[in-house]
C-alpha cells in the first residue's frame, strides 16, 4: 500500500464491498467493516507526510525518526521568522513540536502557525483545515482568519500578518457595513477580489462593531435551518400515518386520530427518530456515546436532542456533519431513487457537496469514518434501519 494516499487506501477498502451481498446481513458488514478496515488517520500523519513531500524524503514516512521531522520544523519557523505559538508560551520548542507530530488532533489555531511556519500555499493550509482537522475552511466571517487567508495567498510572512492584525485591530468601524450579514460565498468572493493590502483594511473595518456574538456562518445555519425543516416534515407525515394505521386496526374502538404538523414536531422528536438504534437509560437519556466501542471513529457525531437544542439557539455552530446527518436523513426517506441504492447514493454526493461547498466545508471525504459509514448504509435498501442497527450493535456488550 501507498502510504502516502490516504485517500487512495481508503477507496479501494470501500469499494471491496460489494453492496449486492448486502442483503440480510448489510448491518453486520458495515459494522465489521468499520472496526476492522477504517485507519483513522491522526493530524501527525498529514503533517509528517506534508513534511515528507515537500523535503523530497524518501522511504516510509511513517517510520522516519520524529527527531529528523522537528529539526526540519523548527529550521522552517525560524527561517521564516515564525515563532513557536501564536500565544505567550512557555513550552520549548522541542516539545510543541513533538507533539505536533504525535497527536491525532489539534487546535486550528496550530494549522495557521504550520501554515506560517512552514511557508504553505493557501490551498496546503485549507488542505489541513478541511482534511486532517475534519473542520471547514477558512472562516470568511472572521476578520483575523481573513487575513491569515490573505497573507498565505500573498505569500506574507509571520511579521507582516501580525502588522496587519495590529492595523485591523486600529480601524474604526464603518457605520451601516454589516458584513457578518452576508453569506459567506459573497463575502469569499468579495475577499478573492482584494489587491492590497489598503483595500482589504477598508473591507474588514466591516467587521468592526461592538459585539461579535454571531460569527458563525449564516450559510451553513441557512441550510441547517432548511434541512432541519424537512426533516420535521417528514417525521410528522411518519407519525400521521402511524396514527392513520391505528385508528384502522381500532376502527371499533371510538378514538380521536391526531393529525401531526412539523410544529408539532421538536429536538425530542429528532432524537427519537435519528438516535432511535441507542439505549436509553431509565432516566430517558441516550446511553452516553463513550459506551459505544464506535465512539472513537464517530466521535460528536450523534444528532442528540441536547446538540439540537444547541444548535437551534445558535450556541454551537453548524459543522459539516449536522448538516451531512440530516441530509442523509431526507435521503434516507425520499420516495426518489428509492428502488435504485446506488442512484440514491450519487445523488446524496451531489447533493451533500453543492450544500458542503456553499458552506466552504470542502466535498464529501470518505477517508473519515462517519462519512464513509454514511455512503455504505445509503447503498443499503433500508439506510435508517442500518444506520440504527450499526449504533445498536455498538453497544452490545
Amino acid at each position: 500500500m501507498n502510504t502516502l494516499s490516504f485517500t487512495k487506501h481508503s477507496k479501494e477498502a470501500f469499494e471491496a464491498i460489494d453492496p449486492e451481498n448486502f442483503q440480510d446481513n448489510d448491518s453486520e458488514t458495515i459494522y465489521d467493516f468499520i472496526l476492522s478496515k477504517i485507519r483513522l488517520i491522526p493530524f501527525s500523519d498529514y503533517l509528517k507526510r506534508h513534511i515528507y513531500v515537500k523535503a523530497n524524503m524518501t522511504g516510509n514516512f511513517q517510520e522516519i525518526e520524529i527527531k529528523d521531522y522537528q529539526r526540519i520544523i523548527i529550521n522552517s519557523f525560524a527561517e521564516n521568522s515564525t515563532p513557536k505559538s501564536l500565544t505567550e508560551t512557555t513550552a520549548k520548542m522541542s516539545a510543541l513540536t513533538k507533539n505536533w507530530l504525535t497527536q491525532a488532533s489539534v487546535n486550528r489555531s496550530v494549522v495557521f502557525l504550520l501554515g506560517f511556519g512552514l511557508n504553505m500555499s493557501v490551498d496546503e493550509v485549507s488542505g489541513f483545515l478541511t482534511k486532517a482537522l475534519r473542520e471547514r475552511d477558512f472562516n470568511f466571517k472572521d476578520p483575523v482568519e481573513i487575513i491569515y487567508w490573505y497573507c498565505y495567498k500573498n505569500g506574507y510572512s509571520f511579521p507582516i500578518m501580525e502588522s496587519l492584525k495590529r492595523m485591523y485591530s486600529g480601524l474604526e468601524p464603518i457605520p451601516n457595513f454589516a458584513a457578518y450579514e452576508n453569506r459567506t460565498k459573497g463575502v469569499r468572493d468579495t475577499i478573492i477580489g482584494v489587491k492590497d493590502d489598503e483595500t482589504l483594511m477598508h473591507y474588514l473595518s466591516g467587521f468592526k462593531r461592538d459585539s461579535n456574538s454571531n460569527m458563525h456562518s449564516i450559510t451553513a445555519w441557512q441550510w441547517f435551518s432548511d434541512l432541519y425543516r424537512q426533516c420535521k416534515t417528514i417525521i410528522a407525515n411518519n407519525y400521521n400515518a402511524d396514527e392513520a394505521d391505528i385508528t384502522d386496526i381500532d376502527s371499533k374502538i371510538e378514538r380521536v386520530r391526531k393529525i401531526w404538523t412539523p410544529n408539532d414536531i421538536d429536538e425530542g422528536d429528532v432524537e427519537k427518530v435519528l438516535c432511535c438504534g441507542t439505549p436509553i437509560n431509565k432516566s430517558g437519556n441516550l446511553y452516553k456515546q463513550s459506551a459505544s466501542k464506535l465512539a472513537r471513529y464517530f466521535s460528536n457525531k450523534r444528532p442528540s436532542r441536547q446538540h439540537m437544542s444547541l444548535l437551534l439557539s445558535k450556541s454551537v455552530a453548524v459543522d459539516r456533519f449536522d448538516l451531512m446527518t440530516l441530509n442523509f436523513f431526507c435521503f434516507s426517506q425520499s420516495n426518489d431513487n428509492s428502488d435504485d441504492n446506488k442512484a440514491r447514493y450519487a445523488a446524496f454526493i451531489i447533493s451533500t457537496n453543492e450544500m458542503l461547498n456553499d458552506c466552504m466545508m470542502g466535498e464529501v471525504y470518505i477517508t473519515n469514518a462517519y462519512e464513509c459509514f454514511l455512503l455504505l448504509c445509503l447503498l443499503t435498501d433500508c439506510p435508517l434501519a442500518t444506520y440504527a442497527d450499526v449504533w445498536e450493535m455498538s453497544y452490545d456488550e
